[in-house]
């Protein structure tokens, strides 16, 4: 059979299978994830890098137990993040006592965000060398007890540096958590099927974390928006974070990784950041995996100023019109949109990638948000919004679909958990510094006609960028 002319063609005609595998790069094969010429040099599956043991016999993804347990605490803990960052927005940004300015916003965000980026890698580095069972389990089991202090907080209507401290750990363990759940899904689900178990997973937890949202959104317009009522809601996620933990339970300690022989590795912080160096090398030798990083780093920081400006016109701008709604309400009718546009996405990205590939599939979606960006962002209504927030709901879950994926294939469980809590990191402090230049230049009712413009052509340029760059070689001529 004649080699394909593109990868994205190759893709199409050669859906992978996990006994297609390559054992190691270079055996009659260019990479890990390429199709072997030869079924002699194919892997063996008890050897290969990205499972650490046994999993279960073929058939519907759902029906594997080990994998919908996992969606559980994912879910479960995704759901209360919702409900506690809404019981957040509404007991600081839409408080009627308090007036919120893009200067408090990005501080804010800071607060949440910035001391994690410092401390994530290191996460990562525990990630590879801690049971990820027992992780999952003393992770939710602790935010459930901190988020009953944050709750007793809002009640007694405390704020000011030990309130967003508070709040600032939870969020902090909340990442550690995600971080935790990408790494231990290779173990769970055979390679040829991570893509299609990957955008199962994410989006189902980005769908539940919007729900969560606006069901406390939902709430508050029912209990007020007092601190009793909005500490009521955030009480809700303690509950849904303890389910989650129960859920993780259910693992046996090993089965989640890492490799045995990776976790007796024990490391001082001197090993750490030499780790640390370690997995960055690893991500710089695998350059389709450094291009996702620079595509998902222009996504993440248009985005942050995006949703910055979004928050200052629904709490500044915006007035109601019959179905739209401005202020808490109308950011719930954006979310919902968003979850919907996250949907869909997971159902067209796994073919899509195998249709286009890689690169192709979130280029042209990168391109599709520039153009949202300027047909539905410049006119600054509401009407036009809420549609906006679908399509680039759809672009965001599905770029990250195809990001986590890539990494997750591309990089050895050795240094998985440290890549994905970079991966985070990379996140946070571009979100901020979208925060901090939202402040610096944008208007206190985040009106700015400029701003859309350039978040348009970013997307664009990126996308046209992305478009031209090819994620694997062309495979080999295979009889």
């Amino acid at each position: 059979m004649a080699s394909a002319d593109t990868p994205a063609e190759w893709a199409a005609a050669n859906p992978l299978n996990s006994d297609e595998i390559c054992a190691e790069p270079g055996a009659g094969c260019q990479t890990s994830v390429e199709l072997c010429p030869d079924p002699a040099i194919r892997a063996d599956p008890a050897q290969s890098a990205d499972l650490s043991g046994a999993l279960p016999a073929r058939g519907h993804l759902l029906a594997r137990g080990d994998l919908r347990r996992l969606l559980g605490v994912r879910l479960f803990g995704q759901f209360a993040d919702g409900v506690f960052q809404a019981s957040l927005a509404g007991a600081v940004l839409f408080n009627p006592e308090r007036q919120a300015h893009a200067s408090d916003i990005a501080a804010g965000f800071a607060v949440l965000l910035l001391p994690y980026s410092v401390l994530g890698p290191f996460a990562g580095v525990l990630l590879d060398r801690w049971w990820r069972q027992r992780v999952l389990v003393g992770a939710n089991l602790l935010r459930a007890l901190l988020v009953c202090g944050v709750v007793v907080e809002i009640a007694g209507g405390l704020g000011g540096k030990a309130f967003y401290f508070s709040a600032l750990v939870v969020i902090s363990i909340n990442r550690f958590v995600l971080s935790a759940l990408s790494a231990s899904l290779p173990h769970v689900v055979e390679t040829d099927r991570l893509i299609t178990a990957n955008a199962l997973s994410t989006t189902a937890g980005a769908v539940v974390s919007a729900a969560g949202g606006g069901a406390a959104i939902g709430l508050r317009s029912l209990s007020g928006s007092g601190n009793s009522g909005t500490a009521t809601i955030a009480a809700g996620a303690a509950v849904c974070y303890l389910i989650a933990g129960l859920f993780a339970v259910g693992f046996s300690t090993a089965q989640l990784g890492p490799d045995d022989d990776t976790r007796q590795n024990r490391e001082s912080v001197r090993n750490v950041v030499a780790g640390l160096v370690a997995g960055a090398r690893h991500v710089h030798s695998h350059p389709a995996v450094m291009r996702a990083f620079g595509v998902i780093s222009v996504h993440r920081f248009a985005y942050g100023i995006t949703a910055i400006t979004t928050l200052l016109l629904y709490r500044n701008y915006f007035t109601d019109d019959g179905f739209f709604r401005a202020g808490l309400p109308g950011l719930a009718q954006l979310v919902a949109g968003i979850a919907i546009g996250g949907g869909l996405a997971a159902v067209v990205t796994p073919a899509a990638v195998r249709w286009l590939g890689f690169t192709k599939w979130p280029a042209v979606m990168l391109i599709g948000a520039g153009v949202v960006e300027w047909v539905l962002g410049l006119p600054f209504e509401m009407a036009t919004f809420l549609p906006a927030a679908a399509l680039l709901g759809f672009v965001a879950q599905g770029v990250k679909i195809c990001v986590d994926t890539l990494v997750a294939q591309q990089v050895a469980d050795d240094f998985r958990g440290r890549v994905f809590s970079l991966y985070d990191t990379l996140f946070n402090v571009l979100f901020v510094g979208a925060g901090v230049l939202t402040a610096l230049l944008l208007p206190e009712n985040g009106h700015s006609s400029v701003a859309v413009i350039v978040i348009g052509a970013a997307y664009l340029i990126a996308g046209v960028i992305y478009f031209r760059i090819r994620d694997l070689p062309t495979p080999t001529t295979r009889s």
